[in-house]
Parts: structure tokens; C-alpha cells; sequence
């Protein structure tokens, strides 16, 4: 579900054109600098990964299966407590809004409650699983420094200051590394699974 909605998101994003001034190359860097891009690509390919094999298992599988459910969470999360609304939507766009921002997040910690893997959230792969979001928030300051782009309203130094981009950002952190928290107890909670032969 959550690679079908990038898919369609992506193939209406490119039927819509780059805006004046920008380049098609242009619009494909910004698509893929969304978290919620990102994210539900990150929950795809794990997913895909864990379909082959379910009791895949390693450092940095743990790691990306974690960052996945952490960023689809917090994709749910931010956006329908703080971004919903903001943009009028196309029919498609309903439709890969409820992939992507609501289904999708759903979706995907319903199937790692019920199937797992687990255990595999310890305290390492916690405090690893915070790279990349962490990499990404710099990334996305660095570059708005240049381009003065910014993928949300919450982070538009633009708009809003340093200050409060910062403020707003260092918020979602905080969640970030709370639902971290909160998954590792209830990983260590809960039986097995798959259960073990």
C-alpha cells in the first residue's frame, strides 16, 4: 500500500510539472525530500524484505525495520495533527493522502504488533535508529539555506525564523524518540514472533 501511493504520488506530481523557474530534476529532489516519501518507502521495502523472509534479522535490518515504523508513525501522526487541511486535495490526491498519511501508518504498526519480528529493539538499535531522521532534518536545513525550499509549513525558515523551525522540529524529535521508547517496551513485552518452531 505505501509504495502504491509513492507510485501514484509521484506519477501525478510529474503530470502537474515543476513549478516556474524550476527544472523536472528540480521536482523529483523535492519529492523524494518529503519524510513521508521517504518513510513510506522505507516501510515498503522492509516489508517487501520481511515478506521473503519473515524472521530476517541482523543490525541493520533492525535498525531500518525500526527507522520505518518510527517515520511512518510520526508521518501519521504530524500530519493529521498538525497538517491536514492545509491543501486542498484532487480526487488522486485523497487517495494517496489515505495511502500514505493514514492507512499506511496504520497499517504498518497494526502488522508489526501482530506479526513482528521481534524481539529486536534494544537500546542500541534504538539510539541508531535516530541517524537517520537526524541526517534528514540537517539535510533539509542545509539545503532550504540555499533554495529556500522547506517540504513543511512547521520548518519554512522562511515563513516562520530559525527559532521556531528549530523549536517545531526539535517537537517532532522528541515524539520521534518517545514512540522509540514506547516500541522497545513493548518489543521486550511481548511474545516471540514469528514463535520460534
Amino acid at each position: 500500500m505505501t509504495l502504491t501511493g509513492v507510485v501514484w504520488e509521484l506519477f501525478a506530481t510529474l503530470g502537474r510539472g515543476p513549478e516556474a523557474g524550476d527544472s523536472t530534476a528540480t521536482l523529483v529532489v523535492h519529492f523524494f525530500s518529503y519524510f513521508t516519501i521517504l518513510s513510506n518507502l522505507l516501510v515498503g521495502v522492509t516489508s517487501a524484505m520481511l515478506l521473503v523472509n519473515p524472521v530476517r534479522d541482523g543490525r541493520v535490518f533492525r535498525i531500518a525495520r525500526l527507522d520505518a515504523l518510527l517515520c511512518i508513525a510520526v508521518t501519521g501522526i504530524v500530519y493529521n495533527t498538525v497538517l491536514a487541511g492545509l491543501q486542498e486535495l484532487s480526487v488522486a490526491g485523497l487517495f494517496t493522502n489515505l495511502f500514505m498519511h493514514q492507512a499506511g501508518p496504520l497499517l504498518a504498526v497494526v502488522g508489526w504488533l501482530v506479526v513482528g519480528p521481534r524481539p529486536r529493539i534494544d537500546p542500541a538499535t534504538i539510539w541508531w535508529s535516530v541517524v537517520a531522521p537526524l541526517a534528514w532534518i540537517v539535510y533539509i536545513f542545509v539545503q532550504g539555506a540555499f533554495t529556500r525550499w522547506y517540504p513543511y509549513p512547521f520548518m519554512d525558515v522562511t515563513e516562520i525564523g530559525y527559532p521556531q523551525a528549530v523549536l517545531n522540529t526539535g517537537v517532532v524529535a522528541v515524539v520521534f524518540l518517545g514512540l522509540a521508547a514506547l516500541l522497545g517496551l513493548v518489543d521486550r513485552r511481548m511474545k516471540p514472533a514469528p514463535a520460534p518452531d
